[in-house]
C-alpha cells in the first residue's frame, strides 16, 4: 500500500513539472511567506508604508520554476568593498560567494554579499542578493530587487534561490532611504517575472 502512494506522489510530481505547474503547498507557502512579508510594514517604525499604501504592494502569481537549484562556490579572498545606495552613501560589503544556476536551460550567476556594517549577533549569518533583470523599469522596480538567505541555507556547496521571494527596497516607496544598489555583475539578463511587482502607489516623501 505505502508503494503505491508513493508511485502516485511521484507521478503527480513529474506531471507538474511536466505541464509547468506548482505543487500546491508550494503555492501555500509562498502565500505564507508574502502575508509575513506585508506584516512587517505594520511593526516597522520606520516603515515607508502605512496600511493604505500597502494596499499598493503587488505579486506576480508564484511559479515554481524560479526556485532554482544552485551551485555554490566561496570567494574567501575577496576584498571588502563599498557598495553605493540610492541615497548617495556607502555601505561595506564583501562577497561572500558566488551561485551559478540556470533558467530555461540558460546559465546564470549571481554574486552573494555579506555586510560588515551589521555586526548583530542575529544578523551575523545573514547574506544579502540585490539585482537587476530585464523587467525592471517595466513590470517591476527600475532600480532592482533583493533576495536574503542565511548561511545555514548552503549546504555542501549547494542552495536554493527563490526569486519568487524577490522584493523591492524601500526606495521603490519613498525617497530618503539608502537602498543598495544592485552591482552589475548582478544585472541579469533575462527578465524575472516573479517576485514583487512595480509599486503601484504614489512614493512616499
Amino acid at each position: 500500500m505505502m508503494k503505491k502512494v508513493i508511485i502516485v506522489l511521484l507521478c503527480s510530481i513529474v506531471g507538474l513539472q511536466l505541464t509547468g505547474q506548482s505543487d500546491p503547498m508550494y503555492l501555500k507557502s509562498i502565500a505564507h511567506h508574502r502575508k509575513a512579508y506585508l506584516s512587517a510594514f505594520k511593526h516597522n517604525p520606520s516603515s515607508p508604508l502605512d496600511k493604505k499604501g500597502l494596499k499598493n504592494v503587488q505579486f506576480f502569481p508564484a511559479d515554481e520554476r524560479y526556485f532554482v537549484h544552485c551551485q555554490f562556490n566561496l570567494t574567501p579572498d575577496a576584498e571588502p568593498f563599498e557598495l553605493p545606495t540610492y541615497s548617495g552613501v556607502t555601505r561595506p560589503y564583501v562577497r561572500y560567494g558566488i551561485a551559478k544556476f540556470q533558467l530555461d536551460g540558460v546559465e546564470h550567476q549571481l554574486s552573494i554579499y555579506r555586510s560588515l556594517s551589521n555586526t548583530l549577533p542575529q544578523y551575523r549569518d545573514y547574506l544579502f542578493v540585490p539585482f537587476k533583470d530585464l523587467s525592471n523599469g517595466e513590470s517591476t522596480y527600475g532600480g532592482g530587487r533583493y533576495l536574503d538567505l542565511r548561511i545555514k541555507d548552503i549546504v555542501n556547496n549547494e542552495l536554493m534561490l527563490d526569486f519568487n521571494k524577490a522584493y523591492n527596497p524601500y526606495c521603490a516607496y519613498s525617497d530618503g532611504y539608502a537602498c543598495p544598489i544592485p552591482p552589475e555583475e548582478n544585472h541579469l539578463q533575462v527578465g524575472i517575472l516573479v517576485g514583487e511587482k512595480q509599486f503601484l502607489g504614489e512614493k512616499r516623501k
